[in-house]
C-alpha cells in the first residue's frame, strides 16, 4: 500500500528532513505541500514535481491523500490540522505549543470523523524513552526539576516534550512542595517555572538542536535522566512509525510512546 502524504512547512529544518525521509520510504509518496511565500528561505516550488499550495482549504480539496503531515508553528498548524481532519485525511503532528482546548478540539473532530490524528512532542524514539523513563523513576523520587535545552530559534517555552514529561510524571509522582518553604528569588525566574512543586528551566542558544535532562533528588544520591538530539533526521525514524501507526487508528493520540511497543 502507498501512503499518500501532504506536508507542510517543507522548507524547515524539520520539514526538509522529512522530505528526505518521505523520498527514501519505498511506501510513501509525496502528493503536495502546503508552504507560505517567505523571502528569507530559498524559493522551493521550481524544485519539486509536486503541486505546493499557500492555501490548505484548497490543497484538502484537491488533493487525494491520505496522511498530513504538519512540521510548522502553532498558529498555521492548528487551524491547518483541523481542516485536515474535517477532511477526513489523516494527521501527524509534530508541531509544538498546542494549548490543551485545541487539543480537546482536535480529539472531538478526530472522534465525530473516526480518523486518526498523532500529535507527539518529540518524535525521536530516545526522548520518548526519557520521559517513560521518568514516568517510572517518580514513583520513587518525588523531588525533580527539567533542564530542556533548545535552539535559539524556538519560540514556546517549556518545549512540548518538557511539558508531557511533566504530565507523565504527574501520573506516578506524589505531589509536594520542593525546596525550602521560605526559598525567594533574588532575581525573578532564577528557580525556572513552577509546576505542581516541579521545576523548569529553558535554555535557548546557538548549536542546540534538542536536549533534555530530568533530574531527580534522593537523600545522597541523584538519579538524571538524559536525552540528546544533535541533528534533525534523529527525529525521522519517529516520525515514519507515525505515520505508519496512524493509520487504522479512528481517534487523536497525543504522545508517540502510545503507539509504541513498549510493554
Amino acid at each position: 500500500m502507498t501512503v499518500k502524504i501532504i506536508l507542510a512547512g517543507p522548507r524547515g529544518k524539520m520539514g526538509s528532513e522529512a522530505l528526505n525521509m518521505i523520498h527514501n520510504e519505498d511506501k510513501f509518496q509525496l502528493v503536495a505541500c502546503i508552504d507560505k511565500p517567505n523571502s528569507e528561505l530559498p524559493d522551493f516550488t521550481s524544485t519539486t514535481e509536486v503541486p505546493v499550495y499557500s492555501n490548505a482549504t484548497q490543497c484538502f480539496t484537491e488533493v487525494e491523500a491520505d496522511v498530513y503531515i504538519d512540521l510548522t508553528i502553532p498558529e498555521v498548524g492548528f487551524p491547518h490540522t483541523k481542516q485536515a481532519l474535517e477532511h477526513n485525511i489523516r494527521a501527524v503532528v509534530g508541531t509544538s505549543g498546542f494549548t490543551s482546548e485545541q487539543i480537546q478540539e482536535l480529539t472531538t473532530i478526530a472522534n465525530e470523523n473516526k480518523v486518526g490524528c498523532i500529535i507527539a512532542p518529540n518524535f525521536a524514539l530516545g526522548a520518548v524513552l526519557m520521559m517513560l523513563f521518568s514516568k517510572m523513576a517518580a514513583t520513587y523520587f518525588p523531588d525533580v526539576e527539567i533542564i530542556e535545552k533548545h535552539h535559539d530559534n524556538k519560540i514556546d517555552a517549556p518545549s512540548g516534550t518538557a511539558t508531557k514529561t511533566i504530565e507523565m510524571i504527574q501520573q506516578t509522582r506524589q505531589t509536594k512542595q520542593q525546596g525550602h518553604p521560605d526559598e525567594y528569588e533574588i532575581m525573578q525566574g532564577a528557580r525556572g517555572a513552577e509546576c505542581d512543586g516541579m521545576r523548569v528551566h529553558s535554555m535557548r542558544l546557538p548549536g542546540l538542536v534538542a536536549h533534555q535532562e530530568v533530574i531527580f533528588g534522593g537523600t545522597s544520591e541523584l538519579l538524571t535522566i538524559k536525552h540528546d538530539s544533535f541533528h534533525r533526521e534523529s527525529f525521522m525514524n519517529g516520525l515514519k512509525l507515525a505515520v505508519n501507526e496512524v493509520l487504522p487508528l479512528q481517534t487523536l493520540v497525543y504522545g508517540l510512546e502510545n503507539v509504541m511497543d513498549i510493554n
